[in-house]
């Protein structure tokens, strides 16, 4: 299984982006989705989450501003994120739960400037 996203770039302070990942292949179980992200100097951590039954969780610093959801029928998770601040600047990854193993794609850039 390969996840591949896209959608990252450039957006001004207060601005948007959408971001999609979708899992190719067939014949599998995705449970949990979710969107990562690895800000510059610091560790890896969720960005949101979205269950297999379409529950979505987030971290306090995003609430509000991003939006998971996805597709089950395509496979697919999206984040929406609004009102993107330059601390959001980073590399995202999906990650999804395939077969009870994590698979990760290679991440998309997401640069906000002030």
């Amino acid at each position: 299984v390969q996840l591949v996203e896209s959608g990252g770039g450039l957006v001004q302070a207060g601005g948007s982006l959408s971001l999609s990942c979708s899992a190719s292949g067939s014949g599998f179980t995705i449970s949990n989705m979710a969107w990562y992200r690895q800000l510059p100097g610091k560790q890896r951590e969720l960005a949101s989450l979205i269950t297999k039954e379409g529950l979505p969780m987030a971290p306090n610093s995003v609430k509000g501003r991003f939006t998971i959801s996805r597709d089950n029928d395509k496979n697919t998770v999206y984040l929406q994120m609004n009102s993107l601040k330059p601390d959001d600047t980073g590399v995202y990854f999906c990650s999804a739960i395939v077969e009870r193993s994590p698979s990760w794609g290679p991440g998309t850039q997401v640069t906000v400037s002030s």
